[in-house]
């Protein structure tokens, strides 16, 4: 079937030239198919972005080598708006082949900054749809209407009653689609063509996904009732008042046979959180009662049962988009703390579980050894890796606090944010993920996250953390800040979070990163497995530091995110290599080689260990991994650790914390 990536990938051929320059204000090369074809062919590439990391990347990974007389080929992409390549270093224009491409030339019936603003990963569905409607030449709201229509599956004219929006919605936001803004507003003004929908808020919960749960979950306390009422054969003598933030509609058509799955999967998954028991007789035997809190272990049961069923129903294939792995890493988070929870589950479901984390263990690393390669060259915004986050975060307007959790992986943030919000309902987290650094080392994966840039670029610092205070400092003054404008705290977690507000409130900082230490303490101190982890964390949630010290950023008017550099994960022994002093750092998860023979070595002792190659990273540094779960310690003793590449280890949380209004 003909593709859009044809008219590029058309262009590479290896050997045609060592040197290829392109002019790609459009980012085409970085779409993560093109990426990935590329890179399967032969061919490097790097952007031009920061012309003294591009020269630094250039000269030692590529003009040092073809001085040797070795062979690679290379692509230096230029995102200018331009659609020449004047800005590129003389030296390159003089050796290299010259390319251009454009939207323009793919998609040339379209509104071109309508189809600019799209997700190229939503170039494949486009760019079918054109070839198989030929719709002529468009102008902005007819592209805007053939976008809706043909990628989104969004009809506006054919949503004419609540269960129909409600549906349209709950997928929308479900599956993340990621629709431009001004394709939305074009949606809100659609649907207000229809009097049925007055009185429902589209402003808000049409764009915003945590509105429209927020909007989902205050409406749940009322149908709730309604239910309690019908099932008891009880007749309200007045109706109760209801809290709302979000105006609209009360009653919504949870029961309709095309609302009802989404809703049970909202529950099973966390994004609704079930409410306390209504006072009055209901039913155990109904699908609401996935909504209710009750306590009773066959509910939680029945609840796992249905999230390993969305699981099963939702595995990423090897060729699928990272959003997917994203949204399937929150799925598999709440799946983790939930099971964990469970204490007594039935033997076949034991297997079910077993079975279910073995299929997702190698999916995921087909995945990754598919696709990681081309991650650190996307697009920063939104972020995908932890070295885009400060990129991203430079394009914000207001102040910035990070604060970033070392060691903190996914499933232990589903457990700090539900305490969290237990004690202050107000806050709301718009919850997003990023790809750690392999290996999932904290000297890796947390320099890289305050470098803004690819650890090939700290090969002197690559074995610790000294350098992160400089690295971070260095980005910000290259964005333009001056020195007493940039502050980054490490060794935070306990105490009293006043002194560091002290640091915070001075009126000059624009950026403030902070290092909470704590579940990096708790995790190499644990005993107990994953469930010892999770109860850990739920006693820390529960003192007052994080709490006060986000609070305090927040009163302070930072905008303030949380990530963490690498998650962990439970793993059983294999055995300890005989390797005496070759290795630079020895893991549980990884060991690091300064050759890749002496690497070798140590594969033949354990086979299954995975040779990874040093994307990104400084030469003569060569990751030896452990497989799947398993670690390198004595044999049937047990961990919780990382330097691996797990959904556990290699996902990590990447949250934008704000506060409600009351």
């Amino acid at each position: 079937m003909k593709s859009w990536r044809d008219v590029i990938l058309k262009e590479f051929t290896p050997q045609v030239a060592k040197l290829t320059l392109v002019a790609d204000p459009d980012g085409l090369l970085l779409e993560e198919g093109i990426l990935e074809d590329i890179q399967r062919r032969g061919f490097a590439l790097i952007p031009f972005e920061d012309p003294i990391a591009f020269r630094y990347a250039y000269e030692s990974k590529f003009r040092s080598h073809w001085d040797l007389g070795e062979t690679t080929n290379l692509v230096v992409i230029l995102r200018s708006q331009e659609s020449d390549l004047h800005h590129l270093p003389y030296d390159l224009l003089q050796a290299g082949r010259k390319l251009s491409f454009s939207l323009g030339t793919i998609f040339p019936h379209l509104s071109y900054p309508v189809v600019a603003s799209l997700d190229r990963g939503y170039f494949d569905v486009l760019f079918a749809a054109q070839e198989l409607h030929a719709p002529g030449q468009l102008g902005d709201n007819a592209t805007k209407d053939f976008i809706l229509r043909h990628v989104f599956e969004i009809a506006p004219e054919l949503i004419k009653q609540p269960s129909e929006l409600l549906r349209v919605l709950l997928r929308r936001h479900y599956y993340q689609q990621k629709i431009p803004a001004e394709i939305e507003q074009r949606l809100i003004l659609l649907l207000r063509q229809n009097q049925v929908f007055k009185d429902w808020p589209l402003d808000i919960i049409v764009p915003d996904r945590e509105a429209f749960l927020a909007f989902l979950q205050e409406r749940w306390s009322f149908f709730i009732n309604r239910v309690a009422m019908r099932e008891s054969a009880s007749v309200l003598e007045k109706e109760p008042h209801y809290k709302v933030a979000i105006q609209g509609p009360m009653e919504l058509p949870f029961e309709h046979d095309d609302i009802r799955g989404y809703i049970e999967k909202l529950f099973a998954e966390g994004m609704l959180q079930a409410i306390p028991k209504a006072e009055v007789g209901i039913s155990g035997n109904n699908w609401w009662y996935i909504g209710i809190k009750t306590g009773c272990p066959e509910q939680r049961t029945r609840r796992l049962e249905k999230l390993i069923d969305s699981l099963e129903a939702t595995l990423p294939e090897e060729k699928a988009p990272y959003s997917a792995w994203f949204s399937f890493a929150h799925a598999w988070a709440e799946f983790q703390v939930l099971r964990h929870e469970t204490l007594s589950l039935p033997v076949g479901l034991q297997n079910r579980i077993q079975e279910l984390i073995q299929q997702v263990d190698t999916r995921f690393e087909q995945w990754i050894q598919r696709r990681y390669a081309a991650l650190h060259q996307l697009p920063p915004d939104p972020p995908v890796m932890v070295h885009h986050i400060p990129r991203f975060l430079s394009k914000q307007t207001a102040k910035i606090a990070l604060v970033v959790i070392d060691g903190l992986a996914l499933d232990q943030w589903v457990i700090l944010r539900n305490e969290l919000v237990a004690k202050v309902p107000t806050l709301r987290f718009r919850e997003q993920a990023v790809f750690a650094w392999i290996p999932t080392l904290t000297s890796v994966s947390r320099q890289a996250l305050f470098a803004g840039k690819a650890p090939l670029f700290f090969p002197d610092s690559i074995q610790s953390t000294h350098k992160e205070p400089a690295l971070w400092t260095r980005f910000w003054e290259e964005q333009g800040l001056v020195d007493n404008e940039v502050i980054y705290l490490k060794g935070v977690g306990d105490g009293d979070s006043a002194t560091i507000g002290e640091a915070l409130s001075h009126p000059k900082v624009q950026v403030a990163a902070l290092v909470v230490d704590k579940i990096d303490k708790i995790m190499h101190g644990i005993e107990l497995g994953t469930a010892g982890m999770h109860s850990q964390v739920r006693l820390w949630a529960r003192q007052p530091y994080l709490l006060s010290l986000l609070d305090a950023l927040l009163h302070q008017g930072f905008q303030v995110y949380l990530t963490s550099d690498h998650g962990n994960v439970e793993a059983k022994g294999m055995g300890r290599p005989t390797e005496g002093m070759v290795a630079d750092q020895r893991g549980e998860r990884v060991r690091i080689y300064p050759e890749a023979i002496l690497r070798r070595q140590v594969k033949e002792q354990f086979p299954e260990t995975i040779e990874w190659d040093p994307i990104g990273l400084p030469e003569n540094y060569y990751p030896l991994l452990a497989p799947s779960r398993r670690a390198f310690i004595p044999e049937q003793n047990h961990t919780v650790s990382h330097g691996g590449i797990s959904i556990e280890e290699l996902i990590v949380p990447f949250i934008k914390i704000e506060r409600s209004a009351e």
